[in-house]
């Protein structure tokens, strides 16, 4: 680096550093005169919420005032029949809107209630304790025959001798004093002596409490991120507890003595930043604009002495540039038609490479799923060997019918997985799925028996009929009983349960187990993945992802997950089949 060249960096650093300084300086000043104006803003906007809150609840005050002082109030406090005072009260909650106006004896008692939310003794109000003083009480909190925000007031009844007779309760519903505020800029909320949030224009925040910090804190007692800044005269709050409260506002607050709540109001300042932002940037683009200009003046004086010496050197150094990219580019050419050759050898080789791997995923699923048939034949073939020795040809021509008809099913499941092989569609048809349930079980009995596994099975009082294949079902659920039995191989407990429930036009059949729970939930349906022991058994991990794909065919779902008393529960989830009676009775 030239002496001149570092001269010339130092110069630009140096005026880069001055225009951000200013432009730092303008920012901060016009950020604090817009802060100034949203504060002014701000608090005539926090005036009118108070002004607003207390000239609502003055009306029901005012009820509370008038009312006790009626006639006929003070006839049933004095003895005559309550049911008198009903209308009056009635009119009274109906004309205002209030929730509730009660009147009260001095034993606390109720005597007569608008709309009877009132609970069995007022002596716990401190409302109604301050009436009977003879002073005129307040007192908010939750209404516990509504579950509503109320806000009570308790007036005196006075008796001509000037005693207290009782006391007359109006309740206000704090969600109608906020109906016609909820939502309206900014947000405004009113905290009580014990720094809860009781009434807002942010239903959100209602019930959060005060921090020592200054923040608020949900109900729940989950802490949320604050922060405070004081820029200036002011306090700027940093939060992000409602999309809509501002995450940065100017925080606002006044104490209200007559309904002895703190009024507090949290305005986005964000105007403010984008203002002064505008104006620092105006500012620093008036000043880069000024400092360019010069240097763009002197940078021209000195290229043009430049441009003469440096024009022939340039000439000849771009002509050999020229002559050396002909040459690459010729033998960029040969290069592409070599790759252009590979590619096309690369991409015969994947295709048949893709042939083998399926053809190799359909064998491994047919040996898999054709063991169990085979099993049971084998099995069928030695009990009918058994009866023929004990002459018992009945009994062996009944194992020899059922070795025909696994025959008869290895048949069907060749073909239902040559479709799952190819992705194709079968016929969706109405079957029986507690009838599917008990061929499976019938087929795992032996198993079950060996291993000394008890089942747990109510079949249900009627058919339940779904969407699917009869055959497909099976094999689904034969798996599901076979995968349940090798998982509880160890396990002190064996035990596998299968129920079935309704979920609206879905029915579920659940198989749950006792076994250790499955180690891997997210992967038990990817194919050959399996947790069994290297020479453990025969299984090769394609059970759960075949049942997937079948239980699919037939646009149903299967899910896997552990149960929290231990072991695994698999969920298959079957639309329910449309009854033809009642189909052919619609269609009449």
């Amino acid at each position: 680096m030239t002496g001149n060249l570092r001269r010339r960096i130092i110069i630009l650093l140096i005026f880069l550093g001055a225009v951000a300084g200013f432009a730092g300086g303008v920012w901060r000043y016009g950020y604090l005169q817009a802060l100034d104006q949203i504060a002014q803003r701000g608090e005539a906007d926090l005036t009118l919420a108070t002004d607003r809150l207390k000239g609502q609840l003055q009306l029901y005050q005012q009820l509370a005032v008038l009312t006790a002082e009626h006639p006929v109030v003070r006839a049933v406090l004095l003895g005559m029949d309550p049911a008198l005072a009903l209308d009056l009260l009635q009119q009274a909650a109906d004309k205002t809107t209030a929730l509730d106006v009660l009147l009260v004896n001095p034993a606390g008692e109720i005597l007569s209630s608008a709309n009877g939310t009132g609970p069995d003794t007022m002596m716990s109000s401190p409302a109604f304790r301050r009436a009977l003083q003879g002073a005129l009480g307040e007192t908010h909190g939750i209404n516990a025959a509504t579950g509503l925000r109320a806000y009570s007031f308790a007036a005196p009844v006075f008796t001509p001798l000037g005693r207290v007779a009782g006391a007359l309760i109006v309740v206000a519903n704090i969600d109608r004093v906020e109906s016609e505020w909820r939502g309206a800029r900014p947000s405004v909320f009113f905290t009580d002596a014990q720094g809860e949030v009781f009434i807002s224009n942010r239903s959100e925040l209602l019930f959060w409490k005060r921090q020592p910090d200054g923040g608020l804190m949900p109900p729940n007692g989950r802490a949320m991120d604050f922060a405070v800044q004081h820029t200036g005269p002011h306090a700027i709050w940093f939060e992000n507890w409602s999309p809509y409260v501002p995450r940065r506002a100017l925080y606002l607050s006044r104490h209200l003595p007559v309904i002895d709540m703190t009024a507090e109001a949290l305005i986005d300042v964000d105007p403010a930043r984008r203002l002064a932002w505008l104006q620092a940037a105006v500012v620093a683009a008036i000043s880069l604009a000024f400092g360019a200009f010069l240097f763009l003046a002197a940078e021209r004086r000195r290229t043009l002495a430049l441009a003469n010496a440096r024009l022939e050197t340039r000439v000849a150094e771009r002509t050999a540039e020229l002559s050396q990219a002909n040459h690459a580019l010729r033998h960029e050419v040969a290069e592409r038609t070599a790759a252009e050759a590979a590619l096309k050898k690369a991409q015969a080789d994947l295709v048949q490479a893709g042939k083998l791997s399926a053809l190799g995923q359909m064998s491994a699923g047919i040996s898999h799923e054709l063991n169990q048939p085979l099993m049971a034949i084998q099995q069928y073939a030695e009990n009918g060997a058994a009866f023929l020795d004990r002459n018992k040809p009945d009994r062996a021509a009944q194992n020899l019918t059922r070795i025909s008809a696994m025959a008869n099913r290895m048949a069907r499941i060749i073909k239902n997985l040559r479709a799952f092989a190819r992705q194709e569609s079968e016929p969706v048809i109405r079957v029986d799925l507690t009838a599917v349930i008990e061929q499976a079980l019938e087929l795992s009995e032996t198993r079950l028996r060996n291993d000394g596994i008890s089942l747990r099975w109510t079949p249900p009082n009627a058919p339940v009929h779904v969407m699917g294949g009869e055959v497909r079902l099976g094999q689904v659920l034969v798996n599901l009983i076979g995968n349940a039995a090798d998982a509880m191989t160890a396990s002190p407990i064996k035990e596998i349960a299968i129920s079935l429930r309704q979920e609206g036009d879905k029915t579920c059949l659940e198989v749950a187990d006792t076994g250790p729970g499955i180690r891997e939930p997210e992967r038990i349906f990817d194919p050959f993945y399996s947790t069994k022991e290297v020479g453990a058994g025969d299984g090769m991990g394609l059970g759960l992802s075949i049942s997937y794909g079948l239980v699919q065919s037939f646009g149903g779902a299967i899910r896997g997950r552990n149960r929290a008393q231990g072991g695994a529960v698999f969920t298959v989830e079957l639309t329910a089949a449309p009854d033809p009676h009642r189909q052919g009775a619609d269609a009449a």
